[in-house]
């Protein structure tokens, strides 16, 4: 291989990267996604090589009849050598219109044919970032969406992800939305994604999902079914840690909201029952920490206005009889 050629080769790859401009519907990493992972520590995709190799590129002399070998190995079910004789073409001549062709049927090929649906949606993508300009980009991103739904499928069959990798199945429904957030499968992908975060116990991540679905899709199916999931887990994370009443309060406002949201009577019930047990838990947590304040290792003071603070936050409380009765012993004593 000489000189000449290799700076070539080089040129056209610069050349081809150059033409390639976002296609409709593509977002970039500065867009908001609340749950996702932060693209700017994943490793970015590299293009296409020639391979050290040598009989993994291409047999012949030119692009179109490199695109015909292709198609002949594919045709005669040879997919193996068929998927590297169209790597070796967008490797080879990347700026050729032949590349982006090639590319597209690659993807296809593994997708429908080989079964390789991991590998597919790799292949879909990289058409969809370096010829974005050059393919049908709506079309591509619905086979990138087709494949990762046939990844997340047979991961179910695989023990529910325990032996596959679940982050590669979440990681291509996020790849989906961010180039095509305003499609009409979009909604559900992201539910896929908040359900695969909490099935790996990312409880704080999925509700930012579910969050995000229903803000930016209300009138979707989607965002009502999100509603119930995310009520659910914010309920789980108050139930499996230790009081904190910031969060007990946020879960309160969120439950009062769904209450209103909601559009099933039983859901609704459901919501207005959650919304009666975090009120009891703040109501018990603030007794409690009344009757500390009423101690021998506390003043009559700090007692009295603590429940004084009580009573004028929970009149209508449980406790409120016995901090009234504490009320009216600690006054007794400091007169």
């Amino acid at each position: 291989m000489t000189r000449r050629f290799l700076f070539l080769l080089v040129v056209s790859a610069v050349l081809g990267a150059g033409a390639v401009a976002p296609g409709p519907g593509t977002h970039y990493a500065s867009d908001a996604f609340p749950g996702f992972d932060d693209v700017s520590k994943i490793l970015p995709q590299e293009k296409k090589t020639l391979s050290i190799f040598w009989w993994r590129n291409a047999k012949c002399s030119d692009p179109a009849s490199q695109l015909k070998l292709a198609r002949s190995l594919a045709a005669e079910g040879s997919y193996s050598s068929a998927g590297t004789a169209y790597n070796a073409l967008v490797a080879q001549w990347p700026s050729a219109s032949e590349a982006p062709v090639a590319q597209r049927e690659l993807a296809d090929l593994l997708l429908d044919k080989a079964g390789d649906s991991r590998q597919a949606f790799e292949e879909f993508k990289y058409l969809a970032d370096f010829y974005s300009s050059q393919c049908d980009y709506e079309a591509v991103v619905k086979r990138m969406y087709a494949a990762a739904l046939a990844m997340k499928q047979e991961g179910k069959r695989i023990l529910y992800f325990h032996f596959s990798n679940s982050e590669d199945v979440r990681r291509a429904f996020e790849d989906v939305v961010r180039r095509a957030s305003g499609a009409d499968f979009a909604p559900q992908a992201m539910l896929f994604i908040a359900d695969l975060r909490a099935a790996e116990d990312e409880l704080p991540e999925a509700i930012a999902v579910y969050k995000t679905i229903r803000n930016r899709y209300p009138a979707t199916p989607a965002a009502k079914t999100a509603l119930g999931l995310e009520a659910d887990l914010r309920m789980r994370m108050l139930r499996s840690h230790e009081y904190n009443r910031e969060r007990s309060l946020r879960t309160l406002s969120f439950m009062n909201m769904a209450v209103k949201m909601a559009e099933n009577p039983e859901e609704r019930a459901r919501f207005s029952g959650w919304c009666s047990e975090i009120s009891n838990l703040i109501e018990k947590e603030a007794y409690e920490s009344t009757i500390f304040y009423d101690s021998v290792t506390r003043t009559r003071r700090s007692g009295i206005s603590a429940c004084e603070t009580f009573l004028r936050n929970y009149p209508a409380s449980v406790y409120a009889p016995d901090v009234r009765e504490r009320l009216v012993r600690l006054k007794g004593e400091s007169k």
